[in-house]
């Protein structure tokens, strides 16, 4: 039976190997593995601490591994958490809601954002994408006392409100959406409206499935920023507080409590690692295809 072209092509494609030498494969072999285990380690200690005894803890030289396993530090910060006249409950249901709605918030809106200005021209529109860059370069700190007065003028501070709020405009959310929906082809948009579909209707079943992704690589850098943020310039009611915030109080007591804060440490570290170990991959999809436009 005569291959087609077709078939012919990909046979060549996928007996293609890359243009270089097995000693230049091995190399990158042992760079990649010397730079995955030189920040696997700062994980893996972590996680080991947490169930060292106090003694493994503060043994010098440090081991990586612990020697004796313990739950005992678990069980400490449970008993400290209960004693508190705030259930440890209240704390986590404050930072999942914050964390949920911030998050939610963003997607929908940057996706929303990066859509019209990506797809659409209107007066102002480049200046406005450039006003987006441009805010790439400022830090949380420098914005941290505008935000506050903005927020006090609003009346909301101590509420939910004065940390979800501003969690929506992260312009890093909204520069990697845009980006990635500059990759959409024109004409596939176009042929969705021949056939009547309005402008919800694309964004909705079209852009979003599409740029998928991108809008879960948002939500890996919302998650991480939301559920550490203690929010403590916004929030002063003790009912409101986040974990991150009733935690690191915890860990303030000295050394007895050095166990306790190696727990701390894994529990708060823990939700945003399992999110980015499940959405790895479409981070990388979209670093790669971020830059590519028609």
């Amino acid at each position: 039976m005569k291959k087609t072209p077709k078939k012919k092509l990909m046979k060549n494609l996928s007996h293609r190997r890359p243009n270089r030498s097995l000693g230049g494969d091995i190399f990158i072999g042992v760079i990649l593995t010397i730079f995955g285990l030189f920040f696997v380690y700062p994980l893996l200690y972590a996680i080991n601490n947490a169930f060292k005894p106090l003694n493994e803890i503060f043994l010098f030289p440090p081991k990586l591994f612990v020697q004796q396993p313990t739950m005992n530090n678990f069980q400490d910060l449970f008993i400290i958490m209960s004693k508190s006249w705030v259930t440890f409950s209240r704390y986590i249901f404050n930072t999942v809601f914050i964390t949920f709605g911030g998050t939610l918030g963003l997607v929908i809106l940057a996706s929303m954002g990066a859509f019209v200005v990506s797809k659409y021209v209107f007066p102002g529109g480049k200046l406005f994408f450039s006003i987006v860059i441009t805010t790439l370069m400022f830090s949380g700190y420098v914005t941290a006392i505008p935000n506050y007065l903005i927020m006090t003028r609003l009346g909301w501070v101590d509420t939910y409100l004065a940390v979800i709020i501003p969690a929506f405009a992260m312009p890093m959310g909204f520069f990697l959406l845009k980006q990635f929906i500059d990759t959409i082809p024109n004409t596939l948009i176009e042929a969705a409206k021949v056939d009547g579909a309005g402008e919800a209707r694309i964004f909705v079943q079209i852009i979003m499935p599409m740029i998928k992704p991108a809008w879960l690589t948002v939500m890996i850098f919302s998650v991480q920023n939301l559920w550490n943020a203690r929010a403590s310039n916004f929030i002063y009611s003790e009912q409101l507080k986040t974990l991150p915030y009733a935690l690191g109080q915890i860990i303030t007591a000295g050394v007895a409590r050095a166990g306790v804060g190696a727990a701390v440490t894994l529990f708060v570290m823990i939700v945003p690692l399992v999110m980015f170990v499940l959405c790895q991959s479409n981070v990388i999809q979209t670093m790669a295809n971020s830059g590519i436009k028609e």
